[in-house]
């Protein structure tokens, strides 16, 4: 997603939904479909959807995106990367956490290929690849996953990172789902 400012930074989820619609529109008329500033924009028109609550149309929005950002980008690049990741967020935002699971799953080996086993997006996956297996129904699992991964996140991120702060809150809520070992 770009750093461009939009209304939703205020609260106004829609209203930047609304205004990121135009201005994909715009730019897909001036630019053509898939110039960057207009991928960009449809990006950001997804996420925001998703953020004002259509959860489903923003899972299809970055679905509808992917296939453009591999032929435009490569399918490994960090850009289609970021976007598979959405594909799996929203989905399992929109209420099915083992496709989530599944996607990020995939998604997973292919992002510690191309930009590192540490790097802060490859550590977002794991944490989310752990938090969706938790959700489709394997909580001493998702412990697992985030028992092995707040370590690297103290590591690399420090300790009082939020992000190794979300790690520490998913372990230990993980860990309080889970069935008591024998």
């Amino acid at each position: 997603m770009t750093s461009e400012p939009t209304r939703g930074a205020s609260g106004s989820y829609a209203a930047a939904r609304d205004l990121w619609r135009t201005i994909a529109e715009v730019r897909e008329k001036i630019l053509g479909r898939e110039h960057p500033d207009t991928l960009a924009a449809r990006q950001n028109l997804a996420y925001w959807t998703g953020k004002a609550g259509n959860l489903a149309d923003a899972r299809d929005l970055f679905a509808a995106l992917l296939p453009i950002f591999e032929r435009v980008y490569g399918a490994e690049n960090p850009n289609t990367l970021a976007i598979r990741h959405s594909v799996a967020e929203w989905t399992g935002a929109a209420g099915d956490p083992a496709t989530a699971r599944d996607l990020f799953a995939a998604l997973l080996p292919i992002r510690e290929r191309v930009i590192g086993p540490e790097h802060p997006d490859t550590l977002s996956t794991r944490r989310s690849l752990a938090d969706s297996t938790g959700k489709a129904g394997d909580p001493a699992t998702a412990r697992d996953l985030f028992a092995a991964l707040l370590p690297v996140c103290e590591r690399v991120l420090g300790p009082e990172d939020p992000d190794t702060l979300a790690t520490r809150d998913r372990l230990a809520y993980w860990t309080g789902q889970a069935p008591a070992a024998n």
